[in-house]
């Protein structure tokens, strides 16, 4: 409430300082080659107000009511009346003190208040100033507001992303949980030696999905170690009935990506692939080349079923790939007699954005 006070006190102040000085200005300008203050002192006067009734009605009136709405037609019509109601005002404000000061006497008349367009030029140009000011705050004020409009509507996109973002990374922690567990499942019942060793690299996995995930970024040699512990969890499950072909090169210490990016490919190349001749056959290959991933995995199937639908990991996946590498990588998903393959090349690492 103080605040406002005070905000209403300073423009009132500004508002009285400025009509004196264009008070000033009157009476410096009908001055000229004339010593009768009387007059100059009492036209300037009268012609003060009618000065301030003309502006405040078109700054506070015809300007936000039709000009900046656009009103062309009405702003000019209603300018126009405005123009012949203050001209009028101004011939009587002439002739009135011209009547009542100087008795008519047009001899004694300051040389400068006897011009009508003078006078007629003098009150529209300030009334032209503070219209033109009026107007460029306003567009000030309406480029301020469009500007917050579009910080909070980008502010509230980047949240929705990332609640997605997050939504997507839910999504794939119980479905890897659940491949995982299923495979302790089925050493227990067996009562296998290598449970233990199972549930060790199970823990491990944990505290990268606890611990690193969440992270934007993460080491490129950490989510292949994260990788190759799945594997190994795999073969234990597989015994003699898996042939993995893993390879890597990563040239680089420093290189990141998105955490748990590749991890779904692998999971769904597990999950989908056939046994073909007793063997499920799986290819992965991850190179990496200054910033330029090169991704691939190959498993095998025993047909080509067009209806058998993509896993849960591949859908989130190309959502994610979308909302940290958008237009910077390229995803083929083929079908071949036999192999189900996937390739997935990231253009450049170092273009990632994180919402």
């Amino acid at each position: 409430m103080r605040n406002s006070l005070n905000i209403s006190f300073k423009t009132i102040a500004l508002h009285f300082i400025f009509w004196i000085g264009v008070w000033f200005f009157y009476y410096y300008f009908f001055s000229y080659n004339s010593e009768d203050k009387v007059y100059i002192t009492w036209f300037s006067s009268c012609l003060l107000p009618l000065t301030m009734g003309v502006t405040y009605f078109m700054e506070r009136y015809l300007i936000p009511r039709f000009l900046l709405t656009k009103k062309y037609q009405l702003f000019a019509l209603y300018s126009f009346y405005t123009f012949v109601v203050s001209s009028y005002l101004i011939v009587l404000a002439l002739y009135g003190c011209l009547i009542f000061l100087l008795q008519f006497n047009v001899s004694v008349m300051p040389p400068m208040s006897k011009n009508f367009l003078f006078i007629l030029m003098l009150v529209y140009l300030i009334v032209g100033i503070i219209s033109f000011i009026h107007i460029l705050n306003n567009n000030f004020k309406t480029d301020a507001r469009n500007k917050e409009l579009e910080n909070k509507i980008l502010a509230t996109q980047l949240q929705l992303r990332e609640q997605e973002l997050q939504y997507l990374k839910q999504q794939i922690h119980p479905h890897f949980l659940f491949n995982t567990l299923n495979t302790i499942y089925g050493l227990a019942i067996k009562k296998s030696e290598h449970t233990p060793e199972v549930i060790l690299r199970l823990s491990n996995l944990l505290d990268y999905i606890l611990y690193q995930v969440h992270q934007p970024k993460v080491s490129l040699k950490e989510e292949i170690a994260h990788i190759e512990e799945y594997i190994e969890l795999e073969r234990i499950r597989f015994k003699d009935h898996l042939k993995v072909n893993f390879t890597s090169s990563v040239n680089g210490e420093n290189i990141k990506t998105a955490p748990m990016l590749l991890i779904p490919f692998i999971e769904n190349a597990f999950k989908h692939g056939e046994m073909i001749d007793g063997f499920l056959s799986i290819d992965v290959n991850i190179e990496v080349k200054e910033s330029r991933l090169s991704f691939s995995i190959a498993n095998t199937i025993r047909e080509i079923n067009k209806n058998t639908k993509q896993g849960i990991g591949i859908e989130n996946i190309k959502k994610r790939l979308d909302l940290h590498y958008q237009n910077n990588y390229e995803l083929t998903i083929l079908s071949q007699p036999q192999w189900y393959k996937v390739e997935l090349i990231i253009k450049d690492l170092n273009q990632f954005t994180h919402e």
